[in-house]
């Protein structure tokens, strides 16, 4: 299985929505948490398999959460550029692709 590495805004972007759940209601951040490692796992074990949206870019949509996981197959790893919301600034992180 290939490694996945976050870029700090996609880590940045993942951190916020589990602590925006947990306040929500208590135990929600974590539920979140699970449900984004879970799809991390398969995403490493097939990432072709997830549609291309912007080239090199795909996404994963996550179940029971309106957010979007968005990665790059690199040669050696994974990049996840961003743990998006899918209905807050559609495209933002395409600024990203550049850095």
């Amino acid at each position: 299985m290939i490694s996945i590495v976050f870029d700090p805004d996609a880590k940045a972007d993942f951190l916020a929505a589990v602590q925006y759940y947990e306040s929500c209601q208590s135990g929600l951040g974590r539920r979140f948490k699970l449900i984004v490692q879970s799809a991390l796992q398969k995403v490493a074990e097939t990432p072709f398999q997830y549609r291309l949206i912007h080239i090199p870019f795909r996404r994963y949509l996550l179940p029971k959460f309106p957010y979007a996981i968005i990665f790059s197959i690199e040669p050696d790893q994974i990049r996840i550029i961003a743990v998006a919301h899918t209905k807050r600034k559609p495209g933002y992180w395409l600024r990203r692709a550049s850095d």
